[in-house]
């Protein structure tokens, strides 16, 4: 089991920034893949950006390259997103997510860009 809680959204104007964070508990925070997902009113839920166990590797929704940028502090046992150049249709509850042989996930936290 992982337990994973999220922090940092909030309501920013476009053009703004802000940095979202993941903190895990549990088991091993370096054997996960992690992962930001998010959904919007009346949406499905949708990847957002991904970072494989090292850090090595990172992966990005066409929607949010360049603007986002996804990292990993293992000893922190945090993943973070920090989100630059934010869009009204960023506009989300945005959900942390850890993957090794089944998902988990956080409970979420509301980011609202304002236009």
């Amino acid at each position: 089991q992982v337990q994973l809680v999220e922090s940092g959204g909030g309501l920013v104007q476009a053009g703004g920034s802000l940095r979202l964070s993941c903190a895990a508990s549990g088991r091993t925070f370096s054997n996960y893949r992690m992962g930001w997902f998010r959904q919007a009113p009346g949406k499905e839920r949708e990847f957002v950006a991904a970072i494989n166990r090292s850090g090595g590797s990172l992966y990005y929704a066409d929607s949010v390259k360049g603007r986002f940028t996804i990292s990993r502090d293992n000893a922190r046992n945090t993943v973070y997103l920090q989100m630059n150049s934010l869009k009204p249709e960023d506009t989300a509850v945005y959900y942390c997510n850890a993957q090794l042989s089944r998902n988990y996930w956080g409970q979420g936290t509301q980011v609202t860009v304002s236009s």
